[in-house]
This record gives C-alpha cells, sequence and structure tokens, in this order.
C-alpha cells in the first residue's frame, strides 16, 4: 500500500484501543477436591452439595461430579448449582462407562493438594471428611481411608448377602494381595494428590474399586491410616452393584498378582472365551443329536460361539466402550472375521509347534495363546476403537 493511500484512511476507520481492563482476582486451586462419580443420581446431588456446604464452611473445596451421561439428568442437575456455586463442577462423559474411569479421570482433573472420593448415593458419611482432612495437612499421612469394619465403623447399609461378599472380598485382598487394612474394598477414601499422581498411569480404569488398585499399585509405599465410619442405607436411586463386579474383581486381583504383566482386560477378555467354549460344545452336541454332519454342526458351533464372546465382551470387557445400534452390528462381523483368522493362526501355530515338538498338550495351548493374543489385540483396535 502506498504512502498517500495510507494518508487516506480516517482515523475513524482505525480500530479503537481496547478499555482498559481492571485488575483481575487470580483464585488459587482448592485445598480438597472431591471426587463423586455419578450414574442416575439426579435426586441425591442438592442434597450431597448443601451437606458438604454446611460441613466444609471452613475449607476452600470443590465437588467434581464426573457423570456417564445419566439419562435422568444428573449432569445438568449439578451443572445449574454450578452456575451459582464455583465449587461444584461437572464432567459429563460420553461413550465412557465405569467407576474406576469415572474416578480416575476425576482425580486427574484436580489441582487441589488433597483429593477425596465418595459416592453419590449418600451412603458414604461424609463427616468424616474432616477429620481425613485432618490427617493428611499432618504431613505424616499419604492415604486415609474410611472403613466400615474398624472399631466404630458400620455397615449398616449394605444388605446381607452385599455384607457377605464385601467381608468376602476383603479376606481374599488381605490373603493373595497382602494389604493389611480392614476395609481395602472401601469407596470412600481421601490421599495427597501429588502420591496419587505418582501412580496413576499403572491404574487401571477397568472396574469398580479404585482404591484397591491404589493399594495393590502403591505396594506398601503409601502411610495410610483408617478411620471408623459409618455407611448409610440409600435413601434415592438404585445401587449400580451387580454380577459384574465378580469379573472386574477376579481381573483386577488376578492382574496385581501378575505384577500388572498381564492387564485385567485381557484376563476378562480370556474369561469370557472360557464360557466360549462352553457354549461352542453345547451347540455343536445339539446340531449333532439333530443329525447334521460335523462339519456344519461344526461350523455353526463356531460362529455361535464367536458372537457369544461378542456379546459378552461388549457387556462386559469393554463396557466402557460399548457398541450399540449400528455400531454393535459392525462390531460383531468385525469380531467374526477376526476370530475366524485368530482360529486359522491357532490352527498353523499349533501345527508348526507339533511338528517341532510332538507334545500334543504344549502345541494346542500355543496355538490356543496365539490366538487369543491375536483376537484380544486385533479386536481391540478394530471392534471397540473403530470410532
Amino acid at each position: 500500500m502506498s504512502r498517500s493511500a495510507i494518508d487516506d484512511i480516517s482515523p475513524a476507520a482505525t480500530p479503537a484501543p481496547l478499555p482498559r481492563a481492571g485488575k483481575i482476582a487470580l483464585r488459587s486451586a482448592p485445598e480438597l477436591s472431591i471426587i463423586v462419580p455419578t450414574f442416575n443420581e439426579h435426586a441425591n446431588v442438592p442434597i450431597l452439595v448443601e451437606r458438604l456446604s454446611r460441613l466444609l464452611g471452613s475449607c476452600d473445596w470443590e465437588i467434581v461430579f464426573v457423570d456417564d451421561n445419566s439419562p435422568d439428568g444428573t449432569a445438568a442437575a449439578a451443572r445449574a448449582i454450578g452456575e451459582t456455586d464455583g465449587r461444584v463442577r461437572c464432567i459429563r462423559r460420553i461413550g465412557r462407562r465405569g467407576l474406576a474411569g469415572a474416578c480416575l479421570e476425576g482425580m486427574l482433573s484436580s489441582q487441589a493438594r488433597y483429593v477425596a472420593v465418595m459416592d453419590a448415593d449418600l451412603q458414604h458419611d461424609e463427616a468424616v471428611l474432616v477429620p481425613m482432612l485432618d490427617n493428611l495437612r499432618s504431613g505424616r499421612t499419604d492415604l486415609v481411608v474410611a472403613s466400615r469394619y474398624l472399631d466404630g465403623g458400620s455397615a449398616t447399609g449394605l444388605s446381607k448377602q452385599r455384607s457377605r461378599v464385601s467381608r468376602w472380598s476383603n479376606a481374599v485382598v488381605r490373603h493373595l494381595l497382602g494389604i493389611e487394612l480392614t476395609d481395602p474394598m472401601s469407596g470412600h477414601f481421601m490421599i495427597r494428590r501429588d502420591a496419587f499422581e505418582a501412580l496413576a498411569p499403572a491404574i487401571s480404569s477397568q472396574g469398580f474399586k479404585i482404591l484397591l488398585d491404589i493399594l495393590a499399585t502403591a505396594r506398601g509405599c503409601l502411610r495410610t491410616v483408617e478411620l471408623p465410619s459409618a455407611f448409610h442405607e440409600r435413601q434415592h436411586g438404585e445401587s449400580k452393584l451387580d454380577s459384574k463386579i465378580a469379573l472386574d474383581f477376579t481381573a483386577l486381583v488376578t492382574a496385581k498378582l501378575t505384577n500388572d504383566a498381564v492387564s485385567a482386560r485381557f484376563l476378562l477378555f480370556c474369561l469370557v472365551g472360557l464360557t466360549g467354549i462352553a457354549v461352542h460344545l453345547s451347540v455343536l452336541s445339539v446340531l449333532l443329536a439333530a443329525s447334521l454332519s460335523f462339519g456344519p454342526a461344526q461350523a455353526l458351533a463356531t460362529v455361535g460361539a464367536i458372537a457369544w464372546n461378542f456379546v459378552l465382551n461388549n457387556l462386559f470387557t469393554y463396557r466402557d466402550q460399548r457398541l450399540t445400534g449400528w455400531h454393535f452390528v459392525t462390531g460383531l462381523i468385525r469380531f467374526q472375521v477376526i476370530c475366524a483368522i485368530g482360529a486359522i493362526s491357532n490352527v498353523g501355530i499349533a501345527t508348526w509347534i507339533y511338528d517341532y515338538d510332538s507334545v500334543w498338550w504344549i502345541a494346542g495351548l500355543g496355538g490356543a495363546l496365539i490366538g487369543t493374543v491375536w483376537n484380544f489385540v486385533v479386536s481391540a483396535a478394530f471392534v471397540w476403537r473403530q470410532r
């Protein structure tokens, strides 16, 4: 542009300077973040916030609801409160499910010095948060656990069946993993955030008991204190615990027993595969009894077993990435193809091993292992991560 053209520009055409902003008050991170995983807890959200407001008035705190896209509007309820109360935040997770994953995501979103985890169902005693915080402030503790089974605590909110399962699983954990706490399966605890950050890369997003994973991963390196706590009856909503937790628990304990050499997700995949063998043999026997020749019967039984494995893996192993609608159909087709290739690999590897060393069970086990690893790795990449 020429000098004359520049001179012809009217002063009014030049942008006006921005108004001078006033000094912005900066707010430091809160001392305590309370992470609350939610799914269909709409009615409990305002009650919990109100209780914490009364309890923690003298503390700089925040509550982070991590919601797995609840259809009842839980996230909207949390955000409505957060519009007028900056201490209330909400992370809405789309396409991801699972208690441990929600806790992990919420804790990693925190900038606070201390991080607590508790349920939204009002069964955890929020009053224990105060002595928990006092213990961590002392500098002599890394982790404080609210125990239902310590003297002074109670588990009256558990049904008889859940109480038996809880005590049994605690005993298994203490025996197998050497975790000497009265309640390593507790869902209510508080930890120094820097201590958690150091462990986070080894924590699984699968499962339902993140405290157990933290304790097993730390291997005694955390200075831990237990405090007695009452576990109350649920007032609103429904319990999220079901038969899936048995698979999660088995997979997590086994993974920790192997020093995480084998992932919990892979173990779930293998457990599902074992049920597929039973389905395969059952279908095969029925078809043979119906006078179908072996070849077609074996083919149909194989397709049926693979479909069974896909459905169970979608429900349990990959429930945090669960496929629905059209993705379910395309995923099933992909899984059938992948497992068919895995079966061919199984036979080829087993034959090669048998030719090298004619021990049938070694050849069979080697082929099965290669086929399973193939199915797991490839389906993880092309079935449940296709979106």
